[in-house]
């Protein structure tokens, strides 16, 4: 179901995180759970991976995981501090001790002058460290995009693990 990189991707932090004895949780926004299903579709993955949410709405982020529907109306879905508050969520809603969020724009629509298709917020978070972001816009179709931000969530957990 997953191309090679994205197996070597995933299996590269399942490994590291197994070497700390560490735990995963994601929440997934316009990636629609492609990580935790990239993670999952490891076999013996349930050592490493606590639980995973898909919080596809504005409501889902708030009800789920704890982003203050303030701060949606504030930046948008779509911005830094809600990813943030997005990964911070998971830790506060789970005993796993990774977390990694991301919110965008993967189009075809929905894009506008400010958050054009392709825009993609991350966030990270590891219990006792801060909160690390990032955000790219990624070229091509809605498949594309949403296939690298897998691998940038991926790539961001791997280096959380090795903190």
């Amino acid at each position: 179901m997953f191309d090679h990189e994205l197996r070597e991707a995933a299996e590269r932090v399942l490994l590291s995180c197994r070497k700390r004895g560490l735990t995963v949780s994601t929440v997934e926004s316009c990636t629609g759970g492609l990580v935790a299903a990239a993670l999952t579709a490891i076999a013996g993955s349930s050592d490493v991976v606590d639980r995973a949410w898909v919080t596809y709405s504005n409501e889902a982020k708030n009800e789920m995981v704890g982003v203050p529907g303030d701060l949606i109306a504030a930046h948008g879905a779509v911005s830094e501090p809600v990813a943030r508050a997005m990964a911070s969520g998971a830790l506060a809603h789970c005993k796993a001790d990774l977390s990694v969020s991301i919110t965008g724009v993967a189009g075809p629509g929905g894009g506008t002058a400010t958050k054009p298709v392709g825009l993609v917020h991350f966030a990270g978070a590891r219990r006792g460290h801060e909160v690390v972001a990032e955000h790219h816009v990624f070229p091509g179709d809605r498949d594309t995009i949403r296939r690298v931000a897998v691998l940038t969530a991926l790539s961001i957990l791997a280096s959380l693990a090795e903190r």
